[in-house]
């Protein structure tokens, strides 16, 4: 069958060499080891990196406008006070809010236009709305006044302590570092958790029946 190959040709044909039409790739030169190829010369050209710096160095960069916008420490509160020299404070606990205006007196407190004896008949509910006044020691110096609105009386005993607390600090800003000691001026955020569809409370679940 090569024979009758060769026979189809024409005569005087030649075999063409293999590489005819291609361009003949040089040899590449081998890299010593270790050796790093050269950079670009955009590269090569760049500006050199800037030195690092520690957290001390970029602390003394800061502008001084950071100073003087600092508070300076023991920066004195002004007393904040009405023409009838009372002054005011809102308390919130749970869903209660109360309005508390504090004034110069013997230690009578107001809630709601009744006594407090009377409006607050559990003893600790009394106690707890007297505690910021024994604290700063002021039981029997300052009359308070207040109205209450929402949730139960724990709520309210609640509200009217942090708003006395409040009204306190306007009254005599003296009082601000006792009174936070004593937590009596923080926000208490607990409220009641809600029901979940599916149970009867928020964690109170059906009774399990096998059958």
């Amino acid at each position: 069958m090569a024979d009758d190959k060769d026979d189809k040709k024409p005569e005087g044909a030649t075999a063409r060499p293999r590489t005819a039409g291609r361009t003949a790739t040089p040899a590449r030169t081998p890299r010593p080891a270790g050796a790093r190829a050269a950079p670009p010369a955009a590269a090569a050209t760049a500006a050199p990196a800037a030195p690092r710096r520690t957290l001390t160095e970029f602390r003394a960069l800061r502008p001084a406008t950071d100073a003087a916008a600092a508070p300076a420490e023991g920066v004195q509160r002004e007393a904040k006070r009405d023409s009838k020299g009372r002054s005011y404070g809102t308390g919130r606990r749970k869903n209660a809010i109360a309005r508390v205006w504090v004034m110069p007196g013997v230690g009578k407190i107001t809630v709601n236009g009744r006594e407090s004896t009377t409006y607050f008949a559990r003893p600790v509910l009394r106690m707890m709305i007297g505690q910021p006044l024994v604290a700063s020691q002021r039981l029997s110096e300052i009359d308070v006044w207040c109205t209450v609105v929402g949730g139960g009386l724990s709520g309210q005993a609640g509200a009217v302590r942090h708003g006395i607390s409040r009204a306190l600090c306007n009254f005599e800003p003296s009082l601000r570092g006792v009174l936070k000691t004593g937590g009596f001026l923080t926000r208490d955020s607990r409220v009641v958790e809600r029901k979940k569809y599916g149970k009867h409370k928020a964690r109170r679940s059906t009774q399990f029946s096998k059958r």
